[in-house]
């Protein structure tokens, strides 16, 4: 089985890209492409075991490696100019365009689907509202740009033999949008590195990229009006100057930790919080894997993840008001170290790749037999 690994794009090393680093794991002999590759050695040595990428002509344009994304208009033409023709086996990793690539009927494509493309279909509104697109020619422009690639996305979704949701949530996505069945296999989390500790100190943690939709902000300003708790922030990203400017000094903004140090920041804090909506949310169950409960917002994928009342507390919306309440019903609980890692040992590495590579040599099979 000749086997052809494809990528949305190289150039962090997020969720997504733990996936792939799975996917390397079951099979060591992907040939890989994506529309770029910016990736730092120590991320490739990591995500791809030092393995070669084949890129699109995007990877040369001026300033793709600070901001790929401006050529968002060319993706359709670029990642269908990928040949795979020789392969068996096409596996695309998708949060964008990866599963749009061209294959035949000879070959059986599998999409591991992390979610439709969200700027074009669920954060439409809100992403040309954060990029101040909302009215004027810039914002003419993104809208026709955003139309089609819709109309290209929903064009592609045939191409695909069989899609693979990391979530219910996501499942439930993909068949809003594209009319499809999906099969649920939930990321891989590295449960065995984020061990379990039962002491906690008095802060509370919360970690991600510092981007608009993970609403960092919101969880800064709920903790500015509880000036007697201390609350912990990990991370960097485009709203790091302005957060680190309206904390108060019960807030302490660290930037970004090495793995080492913010797993002993998830082992030690009495809770963890996130107040994103999260199509699936790795770190989360990273955090419990420590024995750290999750106060957490009850939408997307958290839903699947945290038990409320049991490894973690809920709260309805996003705003100062109702995380402020949620952390007054955590004060109030107790809960179980133990009980809280066990429920994040669900969603291990061993488990994703033993799922994933059940479901792709069932389905090669059953296709070679067709």
């Amino acid at each position: 089985m000749k086997k052809a690994l494809v990528h949305d794009w190289y150039y962090i090393s997020g969720g997504a890209e733990k996936v792939i680093h799975s996917f390397n794991s079951v099979y060591d002999d992907f040939e890989h492409y994506a529309l770029v590759d910016f990736l730092d050695e120590k991320d490739r040595q990591f995500i791809l075991n030092g393995a070669s990428v084949h890129t699109s002509f995007i990877q040369n344009l001026p300033t793709a490696k600070s901001n790929h994304r401006k050529f968002l208009q060319l993706f359709p033409y670029a990642i269908e100019q990928f040949d795979l023709q020789d392969y068996d086996l096409v596996l695309s990793s998708s949060a964008s365009i990866a599963k749009g690539v061209l294959t035949t009927q000879d070959q059986l494509h599998i999409c591991y689907c992390h979610s439709p493309m969200r700027y074009a279909w669920d954060l439409y509104h809100q992403y040309l509202e954060d990029s101040n697109l909302k009215k004027g020619l810039k914002g003419f422009y993104a809208k026709q740009v955003l139309h089609k690639m819709r109309q290209w996305d929903i064009s592609t979704v045939n191409r695909v033999d069989f899609f693979v949701a990391n979530s219910k949530y996501i499942a439930r996505r993909i068949k809003k949008i594209y009319n499809r069945e999906s099969t649920v296999i939930y990321p891989p989390v590295d449960v065995n590195r984020f061990t379990l500790q039962e002491t906690k100190k008095e802060y509370y943690l919360t970690v991600s990229r510092m981007v608009p939709y993970k609403k960092l902000k919101l969880i800064v300003e709920t903790f500015n009006e509880m000036p007697n708790k201390k609350l912990i922030v990990l991370g960097d990203g485009p709203d790091y100057k302005h957060i680190k400017k309206i904390a108060k000094s019960n807030i302490e903004l660290k930037g970004f930790m090495e793995a080492d140090d913010l797993k002993v920041y998830m082992q030690e804090a009495k809770a963890f919080v996130f107040a994103a909506k999260e199509d699936f949310g790795i770190v989360p169950v990273e955090a419990q894997a420590c024995g750290t409960p999750v106060i957490g917002y009850n939408a997307g994928g958290l839903r699947e993840t945290v038990k409320d009342g049991e490894t973690g507390v809920f709260f309805d919306s996003q705003t100062t008001e109702a995380i402020k309440a949620a952390v007054e019903k955590f004060e109030s609980l107790t809960f179980d170290a133990n009980t809280i890692r066990e429920n994040a040992l669900r969603f291990s590495t061993e488990r994703f790749e033993r799922e994933m590579k059940a479901f792709i040599e069932t389905k090669y099979k059953e296709f070679k037999e067709l």
